[in-house]
């Protein structure tokens, strides 16, 4: 999308990093630069002059060009980037050779069309940028209108105004700002009064360029259809619609799409940008001075306008008028008579297909009304049925929501192209219509029509595949036939509460994907079908489930009072089941039959108050338990994969989530645990206060003192104690510094185990951590435990651990500082006895595998204890940068150092090992050190604030567990080569 900023903040990453490079080029404005002649060849020289210090060189043509790009480039780490780029030409004049660039070099790439970035065909990571959110607005705003980061005196509603006007977008508040600059509020008030009804005329030329660029009439026209009736609405209705318009509408919306002029949400609906919206009205409205003789009508005043005065013409293609906009509407004392309309008022209009009128009364006859509209939309139809002189022969979407319609139509009508029938929230219907007539209809939509009671005509529309009865409270029973809909995918009876009647012959429905049953009374169906199997009434859930259909993909029944004993077991039958949804039902347990539901992705079980425990679950990639606040265990029966589990608040009594955390008093942790970390002496009668790094465990954990707590997770034990006594004897210590090296001695066979280390720390008044986002701003940084290894050959990998639970000291007097690290090795029952200063002269901690490239540095498990919360092998979303992995359940929500996006994306590994960065501030490396075992805590933490009554113990003891815990030391682990893009 133009004007949101993209080539501003290249520009900043350009300006912090190229200094880093041995070459660099900032090639801006590609798309104009291009266009001139020999425009790509200009931009080749212009890279090369850059790259070779201003030396001139002469390029003949584009294939020289590219050759001499090559030769410049192959040996050097370079920063390029190329601003602006609009066709894949344009990339191929200087990227063709990406194979041939230097390890290291960076290439950003800023585009309004993201067609092209898939069509290179080169590795390119693409950042998509977002609008910017209301405080951001405000403060980019103030600083070009008042010249500071806030509104000035008075000028604060006027500013929000402003803000909201530009929805987020950075080109509109610049421009509005500077040009309201100094102005006086008087001004402003006129201004912004304009702007609401006139658009920025610089703004939406800037932002038509993206129209400019649409590679032919019709996606501009698609466009123009889009912004003036479409938004908001589902793309599969949009496509519908337009193709029996004559549009090639998928094929259409991905290029708008791929130009950033429509987006499409997680619910299939199309989006624009409100300005880009108004760009393309704006168009429109250039057609012509009469609203008449344009080719849509949107605005309400000019519709009514138009059909008040009978002067609209064969020119406008679609109209909407809403009545409730009107101020004749709106008054009080209102005449019905002086808001109605006329039929013949759209006599003049014959390519009208698009029509969208709500709270509109029309009165006449509809002879002359037009007869190839393909969209109807008639919120709040005041008749109790269609005329029957309106014609609606080329019908394909027919929406009549909130209508007054106690039946469709009389009789028989004919409507052979109608695919879409919306009667939503008709409260006076009372019966389906003759569907005798209407062969095509796919989709039917009833929800909310609360007085619908007789639907038997339904099972007429042979082609139906979407039907819709939620909340349909007075329907006792479905369409007999129902089960002969050979194309029926997807029903919805949900909030049916006078269903009584489930046809046996459901389960023939070899079509149906989806069925939501929300809130439908289950034992009134298994009642029924027990009569019809005439069986007793022992496990009458057996037989229900047993006539589902076995094809079913998403399964709804939230609400339906399933309980332990009436759970279905039949369940397992359901092989193709991929989203079940059971919410709102009293069960305790996980029901044994849901365990073999192998292709279950989605698994809801949200607001089940007496689930306790969810063990054995299937290998599902989304849980949702948020609002089970009885719940103690979730537990899966594979440990390959960390699903997705959305909780909140009211999960506080959830101790264990495999994969993820155990929290268990320390009385009850293993005694190997126990012993190895000298624990044994520990009054169990102790109690701290805690917090959580995450988020929906914050209150509960803050709100009282808990028992002291062993916290598994990754792999990971460690707990806190109170006080400044450290337990065991370790064979590294400090009291002065915040980190310690220590090279790692061989032991003749025995491998590394783990590793156990402690830090005594306290949390001073006036520190506030700067390397803590705001979710976890209240994390004392030396729970921040970084360690990293190096061999002898130089190479590296870095662990950086974050506990998901951790204590909380009181202020007092003085802090504590101490910090030390044990290596325990494979059968080593006893803690190692040196005990020694560290200096300033910190020696290396070498492993002493001697391992190659390609070698795997792995620290097997053998018996030493066995972990509740597993690791598995370190992969992608693990990692941070290459290199260097986050030991944390949350790496996508937590983020405990100042990660920039362009630091990782600008700098090598190997620079960000020896060169600044904000891992590094924390482990204060010095050139040749390898830190091994960072506590977390900075020279500011160790120098102010009020101090501590006690000091605190946090042990951490890291552990491979069931799985190796994996690192392939290759040379991808410590540089990026070839070309990445932005």
């Amino acid at each position: 999308m133009r004007g949101i900023g993209k080539t501003t903040l290249a520009k900043f990453v350009y300006n912090i990093n190229f200094k880093r490079y041995k070459g660099s080029s900032f090639l801006e404005n590609i798309k104009e630069h291009s266009k001139q002649t020999n425009g790509l060849v200009q931009i080749q020289k212009k890279l090369l002059s850059d790259v070779l210090n201003g030396k001139r060189v002469k390029v003949g043509n584009i294939s020289e060009g590219i050759i001499k790009i090559e030769d410049a480039l192959s040996s050097k780490r370079v920063l390029l980037v190329f601003d602006d780029v609009d066709h894949v030409e344009q990339l191929d004049a200087v990227l063709r050779m990406q194979g041939q660039f230097c390890p290291g070099s960076k290439i950003i790439i800023t585009t309004s069309h993201a067609a092209l970035l898939n069509a290179s065909h080169q590795a390119i990571k693409v950042h998509n940028l977002e609008t910017f959110s209301s405080n951001e607005s405000l403060e980019l705003f103030s600083w070009h209108a008042f010249g500071q980061d806030h509104p000035g005196k008075d000028y604060m509603e006027l500013s929000e105004r402003v803000v909201n006007l530009s929805g987020g977008l950075p080109l509109a508040l610049k421009i509005l700002g500077s040009s309201l600059s100094g102005k006086s509020t008087v001004v402003w008030e006129s201004a912004l009064n304009k702007l609401e009804a006139i658009p920025n005329g610089e703004i939406l030329n800037k932002l038509k360029i993206s129209y400019d660029s649409l590679q032919d009439e019709h996606d501009r026209s698609l466009f123009l259809h889009i912004a003036c009736f479409f938004i908001g609405m589902e793309k599969d209705v949009i496509v519908r619609i337009l193709d029996s318009c004559g549009f090639y509408t998928i094929v259409g919306i991905q290029n708008l799409i791929d130009r950033c002029l429509v987006t499409i949400d997680e619910y299939n609906k199309v989006h624009m940008h409100y300005m880009i919206r108004d760009m393309g009205r704006g168009i429109v409205h250039l057609e012509s001075k009469e609203p008449g003789e344009r080719s849509r009508l949107w605005n309400h005043k000019d519709s009514f306008k138009v059909l008040k005065e009978k002067n609209g013409t064969q020119t406008i293609e679609g109209l909407v008028l809403n009545m409730g906009m009107h101020p004749a509407y709106c008054t009080p004392s209102r005449n019905s008579n002086e808001v109605t309309l006329e039929t013949d008022a759209f006599a003049s209009m014959h390519k009208l297909r698009l029509l969208q009128l709500s709270h509109v009364r029309l009165i006449g006859r509809y002879k002359e009304f037009p007869t190839k509209l393909r969209w109807l939309y008639w919120n709040e139809f005041p008749f109790d049925y269609l005329p029957n002189d309106l014609t609606l022969e080329s019908l394909v979407v027919l929406e009549m929501c909130y209508s007054s319609l106690r039946q469709v139509w009389k009789g028989k009508k004919y409507l052979p192209s109608l695919k879409i029938l919306n009667l939503s929230n008709s409260h006076r219907l009372t019966g389906t219509p003759d569907f005798s007539h209407v062969p095509n209809v796919e989709s039917l939509i009833l929800k909310d029509c609360t007085n619908l009671v007789d639907v038997e005509s339904i099972g007429d529309l042979k082609k139906l595949v979407y039907l819709n009865m939620e909340d349909c409270k007075n329907i006792r029973k479905l369409p007999k036939n129902i089960f002969m809909l050979k194309f029926l995918e997807t029903l919805i009876i949900s909030g049916c509460s006078s269903l009584n009647e489930f046809p046996v012959e459901m389960g023939k429905m070899e079509s149906l994907k989806v069925l939501q049953g929300d809130g439908v009374p289950i034992y009134c169906l298994l009642t029924t079908i027990v009569e019809v199997k005439l069986q007793p009434r022992k496990n009458p859930e057996t037989y229900w489930t047993s006539y589902l259909p076995c094809n079913l993909v998403e399964l709804s029944l939230s609400d339906c009072n399933l309980s332990d004993y009436d759970f279905p077991r039949g369940f397992g039958n359901l092989f193709s089941l991929q989203r079940l949804n059971l919410s709102c039902n009293p069960i305790s347990s996980l029901p044994d039959c849901i365990r073999g539901l192998k292709r279950l992705e989605e698994l809801s079980f949200s607001q089940c108050t007496r689930l306790e425990s969810l063990r054995g679950l299937p290998p599902v990639a989304e849980l949702i338990v948020n609002g089970c606040t009885s719940l103690e265990t979730v537990a899966f029966q594979s440990m390959s994969y960390q699903p997705k589990i959305i909780l909140d608040e009211s999960n506080y009594k959830l101790v264990e989530i495999e994969h993820y955390f155990k929290l268990e008093l320390i009385e009850r942790v293993d005694e190997r645990m126990i012993n190895l970390l000298s624990l044994g002496k520990l009054k169990s009668t102790d109690t701290i206060m805690m917090d959580s790094t995450l988020h929906v465990f914050k209150t509960w954990m803050k709100s009282r003192m808990h028992p002291i707590q062993g916290l598994n997770e990754y792999g990971i034990f460690s707990t806190f104690l109170p006080g400044n006594e450290v337990p065991g004897r370790f064979s590294r210590r400090s009291s002065t510094q915040s980190s310690i090296s220590l090279t790692v001695p061989i032991r003749g066979h025995l491998k590394i185990q783990g590793l156990n280390v402690f830090s005594v720390y306290a949390k001073s008044n006036s520190d506030s951590p700067k390397n803590i986002n705001a979710n976890v701003e209240s994390i004392p940084n030396p729970i921040v435990t970084a360690v990293k290894f190096s061999n002898e050959n130089g190479k590296n990998l870095k662990w950086v651990y974050v506990p998901s639970f951790f204590g909380v000291p009181d202020y007092g007097k003085d802090m504590v500082k101490k910090y030390g690290i044990q290596v325990v090795y494979e059968q080593e029952k006893k803690m190692s006895t040196r005990e020694d200063r560290i200096d300033t002269s910190q020696s290396n901690m070498v492993l002493q595998d001697d391992y190659e490239a390609a070698d795997v540095i792995s620290f097997p498990i053998d018996a030493l204890f066995s972990p509740s919360v597993i690791a598995g092998d370190f992969s992608e979303p693990d990692k941070v940068m290459s290199g260097t992995y986050f030991l944390s359940n949350r790496p996508e929500e937590i983020v405990v150092y100042r990660w920039l996006w362009f630091d990782d994306f600008v700098t090598d590994v190997e620079e960000n090992i020896g060169e600044r960065t904000d891992v590094e501030n924390l482990e204060e490396e010095h050139d040749g050190d390898t830190k091994f075992g960072d506590n977390g805590s900075t020279s500011r933490q160790r120098e102010g604030g009020k101090a501590f009554n006690f000091g605190w113990n946090y042990v951490v003891s890291i552990f491979t567990t069931t799985k190796k815990i994996i690192w392939k030391a290759t040379p991808d682990n410590f540089r990026c080569g070839g070309t990445e893009g932005y």
